[in-house]
């Protein structure tokens, strides 16, 4: 998301949330106010957005400023800490909050729950996100996965081949819908296909799959499929994979883990603005 999209999509979020006018603040605080503030962080966690929290306030005042005492991608374990301090329109700060801190807040969770996922995984394998994000955030949270330290998956449908079930059933057999694939798309697209049995691993092989997505297996399965592999592919786990579960799957040999709760799950980091 470069510096006008992030703009245009602030200002919708804007407009959803202030709409006609910010009818508390307007009748409480004088035009001419001024006011400064903190972002407290009350949570440990791997800090992220800051940089769009800042840029929020700059679209509602321009003469605002933003002095950070941290940086997207720190991990913050000394709470609370103060992570950054904005001053300028008052009515600015009060009425841009809530965009600001649902941001930063969601970010910043993505962030952490990739941090103690690759934590977890011990660095055996290379844990990934999913494409299930929030509609129209996809840029940010993937951006909130790498500062967290794990890695991106495909970005969107256009970047990379996955074949999942219903492709395989629209294809009529799981062989058939990679021969093509790899027909179909520009050389050099690592192709991946879904399988769930052992069966559909070695037909996944067979025809020629770059990678090979081990849907729900248990980790004893998927250490039988990465022995019938035998480096023949790449192996991504996925389905049911938490922290709980992260080190046991990192021990089958598997090269990924893919994890949509690090987008779908991920609870939201406590932070607040406070005005001082």
């Amino acid at each position: 998301m470069n510096d006008l999209e992030l703009d245009a999509f602030l200002r919708r979020a804007l407009r959803e949330d202030i709409g006609h006018g910010d009818v508390t603040t307007e009748a409480i605080v004088p035009p001419g106010a001024t006011a400064r503030g903190v972002v407290r962080v009350k949570e440990a966690g791997v800090v992220a957005g800051l940089a769009v929290a800042a840029r929020v306030f700059a679209l509602l005042d321009p003469e605002s400023t933003w002095r950070a005492h941290a940086a997207d991608g720190d991990w913050i374990g000394d709470v609370p800490r103060d992570a950054a301090e904005v001053a300028g329109s008052a009515r600015a700060l009060l009425s841009g909050e809530r965009v600001a801190l649902n941001l930063l807040q969601r970010l910043s969770g993505i962030a952490t729950a990739a941090h103690r996922a690759v934590e977890a995984a011990g660095g055996r394998l290379t844990v990934l996100d999913t494409r299930k994000t929030t509609p129209g955030l996809r840029m940010l949270e993937k951006w909130a996965v790498r500062l967290g330290g794990a890695s991106n998956h495909r970005f969107a449908l256009f970047d990379g081949v996955l074949i999942k079930d219903n492709h395989i059933r629209a294809a009529g057999g799981l062989g058939e819908a990679v021969r093509r694939a790899r027909a179909g798309v520009a050389p050099g697209l690592k192709i991946e296909v879904e399988a769930g049995t052992l069966a559909e691993v070695e037909e996944a092989v067979a025809a020629g799959a770059d990678i090979i997505l081990l849907d729900n297996m248990t980790p004893a399965q998927m250490r039988q499929a990465v022995d019938a592999i035998g480096g023949r592919a790449r192996t991504e786990a996925s389905g049911g994979i938490t922290l709980a579960n992260l080190a046991e799957i990192a021990a089958t040999g598997v090269d990924f883990a893919s994890m949509g709760a690090l987008t779908h799950s991920a609870p939201a980091l406590d932070i607040s603005l406070k005005l001082i």
